[in-house]
């Protein structure tokens, strides 16, 4: 295994040679939901304890506890994930490939855990770049790895995913972040298993060093390379490059051609993400990270993009006397949006900033909101409850797991009704009509999977939801080939689930692609 220049890893040793093949990927799929499912209990309870009334002193004791949970539930990912590229090789699966949608949903599923750390989470897309053939689920498993050490390692800032194509026309896929950086000693190495930048980093936030060395093992089985180098802000950048063919894509719409932006934040990623999208949609970007600065730099027709964390307490964020503004909040902050309204924005987005919506903002904004219904949609993340009225069908056979999911479930506005086994979900659905189901896979009697095929065979075509511990992209595979429709890995967040209800049991119209 090689390391070439500024910490770019040439993979050349054969997989087999890395790992044992004494465990089986069945058994690895068996130790997984061994661990995940009391882990899922854990953080789970400690999660709902977290939003009860606390004391000081409680509220310590619970995020030492859910600090420790997400520490383990690390390891044991690593760990599982890098036995079982070893044991059981690697297949490939592939499909036309969108890097938008790919990482607008990283950016989404990541958000949560940034938003708790303070930070942001933000992407950007080349316009160039058109589709692609590769494996989506592996290049979304490198992203999340790359994203989530670089939330790890980054105190304030935050966190942009790009994608672009090289001058040597390779796809190439890349997290920034606003972190200490890695040590040009310490680029060499990296990819490496069990190593780690430094060994306070390592006792800090914790690692055994594999996440990475999964990484490089998913880029050797693509004929690709992964490295790292300097990110412009001065923390660390992580890509990943390939040859892949390209598909045939529809040209995207310009649609701010000739029309300039500005962008108001104090995160520079924040700003260097717009900017991007504000760019991919043929528009002129602004950038500053006062008020007051951007007043001088954008000229008077341009709209403004002014961010939340712009206001304060004492002084809530005002909009600029004659000028079109939009303001940026957090899927936590969608409370502020009629008082934003009410104050003179002419509407919002939502963090992380998604391209087509920016773009239709933008457009509507120079109407003063008399726009079309299409760029009058509103953004599913606001949606107060995800699923009021829906009927929802839980096949869970672990009382504190099923205990957990229908909390949360119930919290969005639905009803549910809970079954043990896939044999007992068949008679529910014989008897009854939902509007989803959310199906375990390891129950005993008749499993998920089994339960999926035979409601399939029989023509029932209600959206089914797998909410299971076995979290590796082929059991996931395994899943939608049964038919179904989305996959859920414990320990189940609330941010996650949401997200799924809204996918399934959202508007029409609303886009229905798993993640």
């Amino acid at each position: 295994m090689g390391v070439g220049h500024n910490g770019l890893m040439n993979l050349d040793e054969p997989l087999s040679s890395q790992g044992s093949g004494a465990v089986t990927a069945e058994q690895l799929g068996t130790l997984s939901h061994e661990f995940r499912t009391p882990l899922n209990g854990v953080l789970g309870m400690a999660r709902l304890l977290e939003g009860t009334r606390l004391t000081a002193e409680q509220r310590a004791y619970v995020t030492a506890l859910k600090q420790s949970g997400d520490h383990l539930l690390s390891l044991v990912n690593d760990v599982l994930d890098f036995t079982r590229l070893g044991a059981g090789g690697l297949d490939l699966h592939i499909a036309p490939v969108h890097p938008p949608t790919l990482l607008r949903q990283v950016a989404e599923l990541m958000s949560p855990r940034a938003h708790e750390k303070g930070l942001e989470i933000a992407w950007a897309c080349s316009l160039e770049l058109g589709s692609f053939l590769a494996d989506e689920g592996r290049l979304r498993q490198v992203l999340l790895n790359f994203a989530s050490n670089a939330i790890k390692f980054t105190a304030e800032g935050g966190v942009l995913l790009l994608a672009e194509r090289t001058d040597a026309g390779q796809v190439r896929l890349s997290v920034q972040d606003t972190g200490p950086g890695v040590a040009a000693e310490s680029q060499a190495k990296i990819f490496l298993p069990f190593v780690q930048m430094d060994a306070a980093h390592g006792s800090q936030l914790g690692g055994v060093g594999l996440g990475l060395a999964v990484v490089a093992r998913l880029a050797q089985a693509m004929d690709s390379t992964v490295g790292v180098g300097d990110a412009p802000s001065g923390g660390a950048e992580f890509f990943f490059e390939g040859n892949f063919a390209p598909v045939a894509t529809p040209v995207a719409a310009r649609e701010l051609a000739r029309l300039t932006v500005g962008i108001g934040s104090p995160n520079p990623i924040i700003r260097a993400a717009a900017a991007r999208q504000i760019e991919a949609s043929g528009g002129r970007a602004v950038q500053a990270a006062t008020i007051e600065t951007l007043l001088a730099l954008a000229p008077p027709d341009a709209v403004l993009l002014i961010d939340e964390r712009l206001s304060d307490e004492m002084a809530p964020i005002q909009v600029p006397t004659g000028r079109a503004a939009i303001i940026l909040l957090a899927p936590e902050e969608r409370a502020l949006i009629e008082l934003r309204r009410a104050a003179g924005f002419r509407g919002y987005l939502i963090k992380p900033l998604r391209r087509v919506s920016l773009a239709q903002r933008v457009l509507a904004a120079l109407t003063n909101g008399a726009a079309s219904t299409e760029m009058a949609i509103e953004d599913e993340r606001i949606a107060p409850s995800a699923a009021k009225g829906a009927r929802v069908l839980l096949a869970e056979d672990n009382p504190i797991n099923a205990m957990l999911a229908r909390i949360l479930i119930e919290r969005e506005g639905a009803e549910v009704e809970r079954v043990n086994n896939g044999q007992e979900a068949l008679a529910a659905l014989a008897a009854g009509t939902f509007d989803l189901v959310l199906m375990d896979l390891r129950m005993p009697g008749l499993d998920g999977a089994a339960a999926t095929r035979a409601l399939r065979a029989k023509g029932i075509t209600t959206p089914i939801v797998a909410l299971t511990a076995d979290a590796f992209e082929d059991d996931r595979r395994t899943c939608l080939a049964a038919g179904m429709d989305d996959f859920l890995v414990k320990p189940l967040t609330p941010e996650t689930l949401r997200s799924a209800l809204l996918r399934w049991t959202g508007p029409a119209g609303a886009v229905k692609v798993p993640i």
